[in-house]
C-alpha cells in the first residue's frame, strides 16, 4: 500500500465510524460536510482510498464502505481503546453496569465458561464463545478396563487428580491380564509425563515390547493427545443473536455459511487455539484472514488464564460493522472475570 498522509487516514477513520454507526454507504457530501473541505477534493482522497483498497463502492450505491483492508488499519492504527486500567468491578460499575448482574461462578470452572459465553452475547448482543481450559496432557496413573471383543475403557488420572475416561477401539481382543500388565507398564515408566513425552519414549522401545500391547499403548497416547470432546470444548452463546444483525441476516447464503461456522467448532477451536497464544485482545477481520474466512464477520478474542497462566480463551463473533471501541472492553473486562473467577488468588 502507498503512503497514507494524516488527511486521508482521517477521512477513512470518519467514514468507517458513520458506516459502524448507521450501516448506510458515506457519500463525499457527507464528508464534505464534516471536514469543510469541498465535494471535489473529498472525492479525490476517497478515489485514493479506494485505489488502496481500503474502500469500495456497492453497486446500488454512490458512497463508499470499508473492506476487510479498510476495517483492518481502522482497528490497527485508528482506533484508540482506552486499556482498562482499573479493577474489572470499578470498570463495570461505570461502563457496563449490566454485566454486574452475572456474577460468574467462582466453585465451578465449567458453569464460570458458560456464564461467560452467555455474558459476552448479553452484553455485545452478538455471539459469545469460549474456549474452555484445556485438560491436563499429564497423567499420574492410568488404568485399561476390557469393555467388550474391541473395546477398551482408558481411565486416565490426572496430577490434579481429575479423571477422564476415554473409550479405545482396538483392533483384537485383550485378555483382562494383559491389560493389567499394560496398565501397570505405563504407570511404571511414565507416570508424571504427558502423553506426547510418551509417544516419543514408546517409539524408541516398541521393538522391546510384545507388538500388540505396544499397539494398545499406542492408540491410548493417541486417545490422550487428541481430545474427543471437541464440541464440548468450545462453548457458543447468542448464536441466534446473529439473525438480528441485518447485514448479516439479509443475506441468507451468508447466514447459512455462519451457522456451519458454529457447527465446525474445530475452526473455531484453531482460531482459539491461536489467539490464545498472543497476549491481549486480538481482533480478526473476516476476508483478511484466513482464520475468519467470511467477509463482513469479526471475531475480537482474548486470552485468560488460572493463577497468571493462560489456559484458553474466549471471544465476540459479529459483523465487521460493529462498535469495536464498546466491544474490545467488553471482551477484555470478560476475560479478566473468568480469570478472577477460576484463579485461586482473584485480583477483585
Amino acid at each position: 500500500m502507498g503512503y497514507m498522509d494524516d488527511r486521508a487516514k482521517a477521512l477513512l477513520k470518519v467514514l468507517i465510524e458513520r458506516y459502524i454507526a448507521d450501516g448506510q454507504p458515506v457519500g463525499s457530501r457527507t464528508l464534505s460536510k464534516m471536514f469543510d473541505l469541498s465535494p471535489a477534493t473529498i472525492r479525490n482522497v476517497m478515489a485514493d482510498l479506494e485505489d488502496f483498497g481500503l474502500i469500495h463502492s456497492p453497486h446500488t450505491s454512490s458512497g463508499r464502505v470499508p473492506t476487510p483492508k479498510g476495517y483492518r488499519l481502522f482497528v490497527d492504527r485508528l482506533l484508540a481503546v482506552q486499556s482498562v486500567q482499573v479493577s474489572p468491578d470499578a470498570y463495570l460499575k461505570k461502563t457496563l453496569p449490566e454485566a454486574l448482574k452475572h456474577k460468574l461462578p467462582e466453585a465451578d470452572p465449567a458453569r464460570a465458561v458458560s456464564a461467560a459465553a452467555a455474558l459476552l452475547s448479553n452484553m455485545s448482543q452478538f455471539a459469545g464463545v469460549v474456549l474452555a481450559p484445556k485438560r491436563s496432557q499429564i497423567f499420574r496413573q492410568i488404568e485399561f478396563i476390557r469393555l467388550s471383543e474391541r473395546r477398551v475403557l482408558l481411565i486416565i488420572v490426572t496430577p490434579e487428580g481429575d479423571v477422564q475416561n476415554r473409550i479405545l477401539s482396538v483392533k483384537r481382543d485383550y485378555s483382562e491380564q494383559e491389560l493389567i500388565e499394560a496398565s501397570n507398564f505405563f504407570n511404571q515408566h511414565f507416570s508424571g509425563k504427558s502423553f506426547e513425552q510418551v509417544r516419543e519414549a514408546l517409539k524408541k522401545e516398541l521393538s522391546s515390547l510384545q507388538a500388540d500391547i505396544s499397539r494398545l499403548m499406542q492408540a491410548a497416547v493417541e486417545a490422550g493427545t487428541t481430545d474427543p470432546d471437541v464440541d464440548e470444548a468450545v462453548v457458543i452463546a447468542g448464536e441466534s443473536k446473529l439473525l438480528d444483525v441485518s447485514d448479516i441476516a439479509s443475506d441468507m447464503d451468508r447466514l447459512r455459511r455462519m451457522f456451519m461456522l458454529f457447527e465446525k467448532k474445530t475452526d473455531l477451536l484453531q482460531l482459539l487455539d491461536v489467539s490464545s497464544r498472543a497476549q491481549g485482545v486480538q481482533i480478526y477481520i473476516g476476508g483478511d484472514s484466513e482464520l475468519v474466512p467470511m467477509d463482513d464477520v469479526s471475531v475480537i478474542t482474548a486470552p485468560y488464564g488460572v493463577d497468571g497462566k493462560v489456559v484458553g480463551t474466549l471471544g465476540v463473533i459479529g459483523p465487521s460493522r460493529m462498535a469495536y471501541e464498546r466491544v474490545i472492553p467488553i471482551v477484555d473486562i470478560t476475560a479478566r472475570l473468568l480469570s478472577n473467577a477460576l484463579s485461586h488468588n482473584p485480583d477483585k
